[in-house]
């Protein structure tokens, strides 16, 4: 790696808020002899550019020994951000390659086929004469030639051992706060009936401990194994055999890798076993820590690392919970550029929103939404629901004070044209979603205020969770929650010129500020310290409602936005 020439690599023609400043410092960062460098930058920061300076400092195959790696990879955990750099001209140079579900087969006839079940993968001993001119291996082809390859963390995960794409000089990380509870999320092994067609043909114990469920994987791999020789056996197989060959073959290897990694005295991974319901029941068999996980998948895939978020909250944590050493390791702060009255924090709290307090929270916090709509008449608002239960009942009590024609929902299944639809939209209206925190883009007048309805503490029924809290992480605890408040806040505040207000409306929001303040970036405290009960107006439906009632539509600045292509970054973060 040549870190001396990042400012040369940098790809935009001028510098924006504090780019010059943070390519420095990572510059320094590097040549310090650290092999991985975290760069904490806010929204705004330009990361995707920042990124791409880094990955420029790459070694190119002009400036290598024979026996040394060469190039970079791009990655990231979000599909949506791997679609806006590939639609960003500064990033023209970064080759993008999707996973085979992306691409249509050319044959003739197979034009609406994906390529992952296409007849090179449902005929036996298919000769494919145009492998050649395949999209996807085309594609890959490409990709595994050029100077930056750029895809999803879950496809750079499922490539580790590949030929195709091996070990690089550089490998930079975007939105990589979550990356040790990405790989936990990505290592847990479902033993259900949506993982395993034969599941009525096992008769599933009551599993108590990890000893029971190795001997049941070690059933469920045998039965796997017989079902995927029976499809090979065929000569052709249809589109949904494909995908179960496909999935069992996942399933044999993950349950092998569980098996030999928990037999393993060395290893460092602690894994769990969830079985809610008992005998019969689907089991879950989580990792605790996939440090060996990650050593495969992502750590022996580079000699240099850059790792970038606005979230990385505390450097050492990070580093024990992905499995680095922080001696190694380097911190790099970007400061915000944002004015912080561009993004106020306002404390209209109704009480606790625990499973406990929620019946008689909730009824507050609708009638204060009501306020607030009426507040913003005309502007259009988000509320973070947190969960489907919540969302659910907030709707219902929102229909029943009148202010439903203003209110937009969403379901797990149509979440992204949901969301899209009201992006589009040019009413006023307000949007109740779940899980979106993240990776979600409302700059300008898509969206000027937002309701953070609970704290968004990791769910204690967990079981990866609950054994964090008997060990005592409470730190972990209220990290894991700051840093999803700040990812929210973050929403609809988008550029130095863009203004929008959050409202926190869970008491126990405050409780988390004040237990994660040694946390909080300079710049997120800053907010915190001007938070402040707004003057709101009375509770009246009926105004809340006016802009509606009237027919007056807000013109809306698209300039700075985009509307979206339906394809929201949550609902598919492994691509």
């Amino acid at each position: 790696m040549y870190p001396a020439r990042i400012t040369d690599e940098f790809p935009a023609p001028s510098y924006r808020g504090n780019q010059k400043q943070a390519l420095a410092d990572i510059r320094a960062a590097f040549e310090s002899g650290k092999d991985v460098v975290l760069v904490r930058a806010p929204t705004g920061s330009g990361k995707s550019l920042l990124a791409r300076a880094i990955a420029g400092c790459a070694r190119t195959a002009g400036e290598a020994a024979p026996e040394q790696v060469i190039d970079a990879y791009y990655t990231t955990p979000q599909v949506s951000q791997l679609d806006d750099v590939a639609e960003d001209a500064l990033l023209e140079d970064l080759c993008v390659i999707r996973g085979k579900n992306n691409y249509d087969c050319i044959l003739p006839g197979e034009t609406d086929t994906p390529v992952n079940q296409a007849p090179c993968v449902r005929e036996r001993k298919f000769d494919c004469q145009v492998k050649h001119r395949c999209p996807y291996f085309s594609d890959r082809a490409i990709a595994s030639n050029r100077r930056i390859a750029a895809m999803t963390l879950a496809y750079f995960m499922q490539t580790a051992g590949s030929d195709v794409f091996g070990k690089r000089d550089v490998v930079v990380i975007d939105e990589a706060h979550g990356l040790g509870e990405w790989a936990e999320m990505y290592a847990t092994i479902d033993l259900s009936p949506q993982s395993i067609p034969m599941w009525n043909d096992i008769d599933v114990p009551d599993i108590d401990g990890l000893d029971e469920a190795v001997s049941f994987t070690e059933r469920v791999e045998h039965l796997a194994e017989r079902r995927v020789k029976e499809l090979r056996n065929k000569a052709e197989l249809t589109g949904d055999e494909v995908a179960e060959r496909d999935s069992l073959n996942t399933l044999r290897q993950d349950l092998g890798w569980f098996r030999e990694d928990y037999t393993d005295t060395e290893s460092a991974t602690t894994w769990v076993v969830d079985q809610a319901d008992g005998e019969n029941a689907p089991v879950t068999i989580k990792p605790m820590n996939p440090e060996r996980y990650l050593k495969h998948t992502v750590w022996d895939r580079g000699n240099r690392f850059a790792l970038l978020s606005a979230t990385i909250l505390n450097k050492e944590a990070f580093c024990a919970n992905v499995g680095l050493d922080p001696s190694n390791v380097a911190l790099v702060e970007v400061g915000h550029t944002f004015p912080v009255e561009n993004r106020p924090l306002y404390d209209v709290a109704q009480g606790k929103m625990t499973y406990e307090h929620r019946d008689d929270t909730l009824p507050d916090i609708a009638r204060t939404v009501v306020r607030i709509m009426a507040q913003h008449t005309d502007e259009k608002g988000l509320i973070h629901c947190h969960s489907y239960a919540i969302q659910e009942q907030l709707k219902d009590l929102l229909d029943d004070f009148g202010v439903g024609a203003r209110v937009r929902t969403h379901d797990k299944d149509g979440r992204d044209g949901a969301l899209s639809a009201w992006k589009r939209s040019d009413n006023p209206d307000v949007f109740l979603s779940v899980k979106m925190e993240e990776a979600l883009d409302l700059e300008g007048d898509l969206c000027r205020w937002q309701v953070l309805c609970k704290a968004p503490y990791p769910n204690t029924r967990d079981s990866r969770v609950a054994r964090r809290l008997e060990d005592d992480q409470w730190g972990w605890y209220y990290r894991t929650a700051l840093r999803t408040v700040i990812q929210a806040c973050g929403r609809v505040v988008r550029a130095p010129d863009d203004y929008g207000a959050t409202y926190l409306a869970d008491s126990s929001l405050l409780d988390l500020f004040e237990r994660a303040e040694h946390d909080m970036p300079d710049w997120f405290r800053a907010q915190v310290d001007r938070l402040s009960a707004p003057d709101l107006p009375r509770f009246a439906p009926d105004q809340a409602l006016s802009a509606l009632s009237s027919g007056t539509k807000r013109r809306h600045d698209r300039s700075r936005s985009r509307s979206g292509d339906g394809n929201h970054p949550l609902s598919d973060v492994w691509d």
